[in-house]
């Protein structure tokens, strides 16, 4: 589990090295302060107040003893500003000491947290920011595969949960084994027979730390999938709220919510209850370990079997207590870094996604589009073993317009969304003027296509924004002139603040037509030479399908188009219709032609026009 957090710490600390560096010399330095302010106590118990009568004489720093000299000659310096100075002296001397190192030991404290804040905060940062780009880069299959929701609350409440243990964990898992390590040697030095002792009784409090611990990380899996169910659940209601109220279905949508809420509330205490125990448990252990010492090192002093005074002991003890915090602080770490981790697992199943759709490492160049796209033998699969696409060959010269029409599900829309690459072929291969889409950049292939699309997809922003929208050099004349072209301009015109207007959520501010007018304002600004309608007019009444109608036919002008029609009449002037039936062309020629051949394309009419 650890390994884990420090492979995740190695992946995303190096850019904050510095602050790292900064952390981990303020954390010594405020443990060594901590160690030598404590040791004040020890002549002030010894010699102001007459616990012991001992006499020292200086020892010589060459002593094979570095650590009996250091110890000898303080309290032999002691003992002699005692006799110079007087003891009341001494005791103010040593409180203002006492003082000073304090505040030496608490700015380091402060310093090594506030160092640690924009590595924390970065961290944290940067997960949130790979995460992003991954979801705008992963193809549109990965998404069909998962719940929005689930999604969001990855991005969300997992990178929260993420957050938490980093800034809970990284600061304890840094200064604390620091204090540890200090105050063991000091121990060590102090009398080592007694905290060798210490150490072999210890792994009792980490085995039982390890007990607890080791179901948080199952218990916030579990608890964070039952938290993206919420949000899928609130997501589709807030969806499809018309249709929930149309169909009197309050009371079934309040209880699936209310059955994924209840799972959310008891996995969730059963975690923190778990997480609750962290703090009495180790606060338990740890005073039972120094009841433990307390035993061990009264009967060595009271059997008089140690050289260990009895101010010494009450030093070691105040150490030994003051080792007892930080492992506690290691124990809280302990038990979040399984969360954090069990947040991490959902998150990486969007970073360790596989993205289908990859780039070759020389693309050739494509500036412009000179003759024409080629589907060549296509083949296409969501799932292996079921076909949607099969054996498909087209020709599209440009500046032609080919549509394609069939029933729901005849793979209209998946074919368009091959040439663009939302999915590679499985089969076959689609080239346009001559050359592979997969040799091609995505970015020089997209910049070719525009496209227009059954819902109109804006954003919660101005007009002019929407419009402009990967178009980053647009003058406003010529965002004027897009949306003229498109019948938008009188509309935009008409708003409170023009262009400028903010259209609301998906542009729920406006109608049907006004939205798809938005949508192709769009894609005229962008001026592509090759163009995709998905089913432009197929949701719209009539006076606004005539809008529109008017406004793609001049978007369409001198532009190469693949039309997906669902009324036949909006695409009786193509050069070609392709009938499409179960993933299959069934039937291809001009309006007329697939009239007099009285086939499917007939049939269509026919249902049309009754």
């Amino acid at each position: 589990m650890i390994k884990q957090f420090l492979r995740l710490v190695r992946q995303y600390v190096p850019p904050y090295r510095s602050y790292l560096f900064w952390n981990l010399l303020l954390n010594v330095l405020a443990q060594i302060l901590n160690v030598f302010s404590f040791a004040l106590i020890i002549p002030i118990l010894q010699t102001l107040f007459k616990v012991s009568s001992q006499v020292y004489e200086f020892m010589p720093w060459d002593s094979t003893n570095i650590v009996d000299a250091a110890k000898n000659n303080f309290y032999w310096y002691m003992n002699t500003l005692i006799d110079e100075k007087g003891a009341l002296w001494v005791l103010i001397m040593s409180g203002l000491l006492l003082i000073i190192m304090t505040f030496l030991k608490t700015a380091c404290y402060f310093g090594s947290s506030a160092t640690l804040i924009p590595l924390r905060t970065g961290v944290v940062r940067d997960m949130r920011q790979q995460v992003y780009d991954k979801v705008l880069h992963l193809p549109l299959q990965f998404f069909s595969e998962e719940r929005k929701g689930d999604i969001i609350s990855r991005m969300s409440s997992d990178i929260s949960g993420l957050e938490t243990c980093f800034s809970n964990s990284l600061d304890m898992l840094i200064k604390n084994p620091i204090a540890i390590v200090i105050t063991l040697l000091t121990l060590f030095a102090v009398n080592w027979k007694l905290t060798l002792f210490v150490l072999i009784v210890s792994p009792l409090i980490a085995w039982v730390m390890g007990l607890i611990s080791r179901k948080l990380k199952r218990k916030s899996k579990e608890t964070q999938t039952f938290w993206g169910q919420l949000l899928a659940q609130l997501d589709e209601t807030l969806g499809g709220l018309r249709i929930i109220k149309a169909f009197i279905a309050e009371n079934k949508m309040s209880t699936r919510f209310r059955n994924v809420n209840n799972s959310y509330r008891n996995s969730m205490v059963h975690m923190s209850v778990r997480q609750a125990s962290a703090h009495p448990v180790s606060e338990f252990m740890g005073t039972a370990l120094i009841v433990i010492v307390l035993w061990a090192g009264g009967f060595i002093i009271l059997g008089n079997k140690s050289s260990m005074d009895a101010s010494l002991f009450i030093y070691y003890l105040i150490m030994l207590y003051n080792i007892i915090n930080p492992i506690k602080d290691l124990s809280k770490a302990y038990y979040n870094i399984p969360i954090g981790l069990g947040c991490w697992e959902r998150v990486q199943k969007i970073l360790l996604a596989e993205n289908t759709i990859r780039e070759i490492d020389n693309p050739k160049p494509v500036a412009s589009f000179r003759e024409g796209i080629t589907f060549e033998h296509v083949g296409f699969s969501y799932t292996e073993g079921r076909p949607v696409l099969k054996d498909i060959c087209l020709q599209l010269p440009k500046g032609k317009t080919i549509a394609l029409v069939g029933q729901s599900g005849s793979g209209k829309s998946t074919l368009v969304d091959l040439v663009p690459r939302f999915h590679d072929v499985c089969e076959g291969r689609i080239t346009i003027d001559g050359i592979d889409i997969r040799n091609v950049s995505l970015h020089d292939l997209r910049s070719l296509i525009g496209n227009v699309n059954q819902e109109a997809i804006l954003f919660n922003d101005t007009f002019y924004n929407n419009i402009t929208f990967g178009v980053d050099d647009a003058t406003r004349e010529q965002v004027i002139e897009a949306a003229k072209t498109a019948n938008a301009h009188d509309f935009i015109m008409e708003m409170p603040n023009g262009y400028d207007t903010i259209i609301g959520d998906r542009g729920c501010l406006l109608s049907g037509g006004q939205r798809q007018r938005i949508s192709i304002a769009r894609a005229v600004l962008k001026n592509p030479p090759i163009l995709i309608l998905d089913e432009a007019t197929s949701a719209l009444d009539t006076e606004s399908e005539r809008l529109v109608q008017e406004a793609l036919e001049r978007l369409m002008a001198s532009r190469t188009t693949i039309a997906i029609a669902h009324r036949l009449s909006t695409i009786r002037h193509a050069d070609e219709i392709c009938v499409m039936y179960e993933g299959e062309i069934v039937e291809r020629g001009t309006h007329e032609e697939l009239l007099a051949l009285g086939g499917y394309y007939k049939r269509l009419q026919m249902m049309q026009a009754l």
